[in-house]
């Protein structure tokens, strides 16, 4: 850039943070805003997952997008080492009747992957606590996770040290700067200069953490239910409300989820559990929009539905290529917010 352009970023999680970052390390002069103290909203009730693999097999509305998941994980790398994080390269496995093993298997291998089958004892090495009852996994090493919490305060530590100013309050628009990159979830208060942002409607989720590990191993996938753990505490996870746009935490959700984490857990019955909520924001295809608004210089960056830290360092790098008039890559004509003008 011949000079430093001047952007606003109104939203503070996983998208606004690392296209923030991205664009102060292109040149820019950046200000994020967002009303949130910490900022975050959604993206710290995540587990953190980086799984395009099991994504791809056990979500319908992403099957048809591993390749551009996968690409989008294949940048992590380089953000983990920018930011100072570490992600957590151990993998995931599927444990499950024999029916759902049967159909993860076969998704898996439509992707071109060769899952690994485990048998008990390889199992419980990777997982301990596992309930009795199973005696065979999948595992596949594609997937990847990272610590939520702890990626939001390296993101922001490093846009404050790239020059990044944050303001502790909503963007009203463009708040003096030349462009706005609009990555504010769920959050419609910027619709009247980016239409767009009334095609997004809510996905209410919740998760349940522990205040200690009750395993310390690998990403367990179940049916209804997936189980992380870290020194830090366990992450069972996750439900989907679609159309659920409140916070309330809700009994019955608690306890199905409880329940199927329990199938594959038993100690996590006897475990103290917080519950968190969180609401992200889906398109109507499931994939987010990304680049240029149709006003003249809105930039979107919304709609990531549950993949919005793996896809976070692909959205950062459209965007920063619609700003430096630069190389957008294979995949921003599937992201391009256009695509549903004609709906």
């Amino acid at each position: 850039m011949s000079r430093k352009p001047r952007i606003t970023v109104a939203g503070a999680g996983a998208l606004g943070l690392t296209t923030a970052l991205a664009l102060a390390d292109a040149g820019a002069e950046v200000a994020v805003y967002d009303p949130s103290p910490d900022g975050g909203a959604a993206s710290a009730v995540a587990a953190g997952m980086l799984a395009p693999v099991f994504e791809a097999v056990l979500d319908v509305e992403t099957r048809a997008h591993f390749d551009l998941m996968l690409a989008a994980r294949d940048l992590w790398p380089a953000l983990e080492t920018r930011i100072g994080i570490t992600v957590d390269r151990a993998g995931a496995m599927a444990v499950g009747d024999p029916s759902f093993l049967h159909a993860t298997d076969a998704g898996v291998r439509k992707l071109g992957l060769h899952p690994t089958e485990l048998s008990r004892n390889a199992m419980i090495g990777l997982a301990p606590g596992l309930a009795p009852g199973w005696g065979h996994a999948l595992l596949t090493r594609e997937d990847w996770r990272i610590d939520a919490a702890a990626a939001l305060v390296a993101l922001r530590r490093a846009a404050q040290a790239a020059g990044v100013s944050f303001h502790p309050r909503a963007a009203d628009g463009f708040e003096g700067g030349e462009r706005l990159v609009i990555a504010t979830g769920m959050g419609r208060d910027l619709g009247v200069i980016a239409p767009s942002l009334a095609r997004l409607s809510p996905i209410k989720g919740h998760i349940l953490r522990t205040d200690g590990p009750v395993y310390e191993g690998i990403v367990v996938r179940g049916e209804g239910a997936y189980i992380t753990a870290a020194p830090s505490g366990l992450t069972l996870g996750a439900t989907m409300q679609a159309g659920a746009g409140d916070l309330a935490v809700e009994a019955d959700q608690v306890a199905g989820l409880l329940e199927a984490g329990a199938r594959l857990f038993p100690s996590v019955r006897d475990a103290k559990v917080i519950a968190q909520t969180g609401v992200r924001a889906a398109t109507p295809d499931g994939l987010p929009m990304v680049g240029r608004g149709r006003h003249h210089g809105v930039l979107l960056a919304v709609g990531a539905r549950r993949n919005g830290w793996l896809l976070a360092p692909l959205v950062a790098q459209i965007i920063t290529a619609c700003v430096t008039e630069g190389d957008l890559g294979p995949y921003a004509a599937r992201l391009d917010p256009r695509r549903f003008d004609n709906i």
